[in-house]
């Protein structure tokens, strides 16, 4: 045999080898998964192990690579080849730096990533687990998904992976069928946008972003009609790899996905400087995220390039905001002094009568609760006009304490009916100040 034909074949089957390790693959005979997963602030929090050790990781569509941002000490992760490099994404900052991890391990129940690739970000720039109000250690996509069906069910808080060799179609008449068009490993779709009266079923290309917590965003300039609404005030979107990242908060009339018809969303409008990067793809308007999707059951088939969309009861819902202007974290834990009141039934007898004594003792216990601080406050929001202020920690909200809420069941609280009264103690310094307002719709 010819020796270059040789070469070339081993090359050929050597490549093959690396492919098929670096696939993720279903082992003990397993042709579907389920996994139980957590919505919080419309993210898909779910369990899977990185070289056996479990983490916590976001199911993100809009990602092209694994990325863990927040290990600490206690994780003990082993990671393998590693090399420094910077990546970047949204936001205005520069590229950060990160470590290159290859042939790593990477497992959801019975789904099995074989050499995976993985980039650590040391600093933690995203500071996600405090903003979600629990640990978050990175965040997964297309490495995943182009091996795997996952099908979402945001009712039951489920995804199921799916063997795409045994995979069969869903039987669905009322579904919504609809092509993905792919670059730099992201998806994209086809839709249309109302902005207004005038501005109606604008044509757009908007990446299917599972984790991004908004509804819409929107690039200013991509197309003559993308322009802000009249009504909107500027506000932090979230965190990129590359900086905050602003835009104008807003609403837009309508939103068409195949025959789905959405009214109203809340909308976000981004400048040039935080979506730089975003905008090579030139075809791209913008991005739909949770605050959208979680309104169907949604199959995610990238080998068949589809998308698959099944109304679910919360279709018609009304798509809310933040009212407040109060952006929340966590700030760690704090020691709370907790009362116990225990009783005691003591038995007697005399020759006369006999009965029972009840001695109630009061003690005290010292426990540790979550604690939640005022990271940032809009400007010209409600909370800003009274004086709260960044650095602030919540005390008490409508008389309750605040380590008996979760960050979740404050920012519900915050997206309440407008005019709604809010009431807080916070914590300046050494002092507690008591400030009252009330959720205005400022869009």
């Amino acid at each position: 045999m010819n020796k270059k034909i040789l070469l070339l074949l081993l090359l050929s089957i050597s490549t093959s080898i690396i492919k098929a390790q670096s696939k993720f693959q279903f082992i003990k005979k397993a042709e579907k998964e389920v996994i139980q997963f957590r919505l919080i602030n419309n993210l898909i929090v779910f369990p899977l192990r990185i070289n056996g050790k479990e983490l916590s990781f976001i199911l993100d569509t809009g990602v092209r690579k694994s990325i863990l941002f927040n290990l600490n000490e206690k994780d003990s992760l082993i990671l393998k080849n590693t090399q420094k490099v910077y990546i970047r994404g949204l936001g205005a900052g520069k590229p950060v730096e990160a470590i290159r991890s290859k042939k790593n391990e990477i497992r959801i129940k019975n789904v099995l990533g074989f050499s995976q690739e993985v980039f650590v970000i040391l600093d933690d720039t995203f500071k996600l687990s405090s903003k979600m109000g629990t640990t978050i250690h990175g965040i997964i996509g297309h490495d995943l998904l182009k091996d795997v069906i996952v099908r979402v069910n945001y009712n039951s808080k489920t995804l199921t992976l799916y063997d795409p060799k045994a995979y069969e179609q869903p039987r669905c008449g009322s579904c919504e069928a609809l092509d993905i068009e792919f670059y730099n490993n992201k998806p994209f779709i086809n839709i249309t946008i109302s902005t207004d009266s005038i501005r109606k079923n604008i044509p757009v290309t908007m990446l299917v972003d599972s984790g991004g917590s908004d509804a819409v965003w929107m690039f200013e300039g991509t197309d003559k009609n993308i322009t802000t609404p009249e009504k909107y005030f500027v506000d932090i979107l979230g965190e990129g790899l590359s900086g905050t990242i602003y835009g104008k908060r807003s609403r837009v009339s309508e939103v068409k996905i195949g025959k789905y018809v959405l009214e109203g969303p809340t909308a976000s409008f981004l400048d040039t400087v935080s979506t730089f990067n975003a905008r090579k793809y030139t075809k791209r308007n913008g991005s739909i995220g949770g605050g959208i999707l979680k309104r169907f059951k949604v199959w995610i088939d990238y080998p068949n390039k589809k998308l698959t969309l099944k109304k679910s009861s919360s279709l018609s819902k009304g798509f809310h905001y933040n009212m407040s202007g109060l952006h929340v974290v966590y700030n760690g834990l704090e020691l709370v002094k907790e009362k116990n009141d225990l009783s005691t039934r003591t038995s007697f007898k005399t020759d006369d009568t006999s009965g029972n004594v009840i001695s109630f003792v009061t003690s005290y216990a010292y426990k540790f609760k979550p604690s939640f601080r005022i990271e940032s406050v809009v400007k010209g929001s409600p909370a800003d006009i009274v004086g709260i202020e960044p650095g602030d920690v919540i005390k008490k909200i409508n008389g309750k304490f605040g380590h008996e809420y979760t960050l979740e069941s404050i920012s519900a609280l915050f997206q309440a009916r407008p005019n709604k009264k809010i009431s807080m103690v916070i914590e300046r310094g050494v002092v507690d100040l008591k400030y009252k307002f009330y959720l205005e719709p400022r869009i």
